[in-house]
């Protein structure tokens, strides 16, 4: 059984439940997977922890929910916050389930399809973090990333813009794709899960790859039946 630590931000998780019940192959009601969803809101600001800025720990708050969602029955984690990543292994450790980690699973599926080089759009945190790069470097897959002024458009877009419940600056989304593209990315990863919720609402064209649609997918392949139309995740592909 599927246990999901929401609220990270709230809506990302709202769509999380969207996309697993679109994902699954169920004709009736029964056929869905059985989970549940602890929304935690109230967790610290994990980029501001993992950047020094902050000293009120995420950890004990995503540790608490996992441990509830166990003695629920989750047999296994999914948490829709990439930058909540970053306390994989220790939430891991100290839940004693398992708890599938979004970063490598699209690291892992970025390589099945032969991507060399990727850009990325994710939080200070998580790019400051490391954890995509590493991911990344170990399917031999390259890594590029906005610069200042780039990576500031994309905090914007997710603390200014979606969080805050604004209007989308597609302007500046336009222009950091343009800004990667440049680089040689052939895929841009959208790692934060607010940057599906532009995803979700904007049409962005080919060469994108949500790593919430990566984490969706892999919940299905783990607690359900996937369909088939879902194999392909990077837009503009068939």
């Amino acid at each position: 059984m599927l246990g999901i630590i929401g609220g990270l931000g709230p809506m990302a998780g709202a769509y999380f439940l969207q996309l697993l019940t679109q994902m699954t192959d169920a004709r009736t009601d029964q056929e869905h997977m059985e989970l549940v969803l602890h929304q935690i809101p109230g967790t610290p600001d994990r980029t501001a922890y993992i950047l020094g800025r902050s000293e009120e720990s995420p950890l004990p708050e995503l540790v608490r929910a996992g441990k509830g969602l166990a003695r629920m029955g989750a047999t296994v984690l999914a948490i829709p916050c990439m930058t909540a990543h970053y306390f994989q292994a220790q939430l891991q450790e100290q839940i004693g389930i398992p708890v599938i980690h979004g970063i490598r699973e699209t690291a892992q599926y970025l390589s099945a399809r032969g991507i060399r080089t990727v850009g990325l759009m994710a939080t200070d945190g998580t790019v400051e973090s490391g954890i995509f790069a590493q991911a990344l470097q170990e399917e031999g897959i390259g890594l590029v990333l906005p610069s200042v002024t780039g990576q500031r458009y994309v905090m914007d877009l997710i603390f200014r813009d979606v969080k805050a419940g604004a209007p989308i600056e597609m302007e500046k989304f336009k222009k950091v794709s343009q800004e990667l593209r440049g680089q040689g990315a052939e895929v841009i990863v959208l790692g934060c899960t607010e940057l599906s919720m532009i995803k979700r609402d904007y049409p962005l064209g080919g060469g994108y790859l949500d790593a919430l649609d990566v984490l969706a997918r892999a919940s299905v392949l783990r607690c359900g039946r996937l369909k088939s139309e879902y194999q392909e995740l990077i837009t503009g592909r068939e």
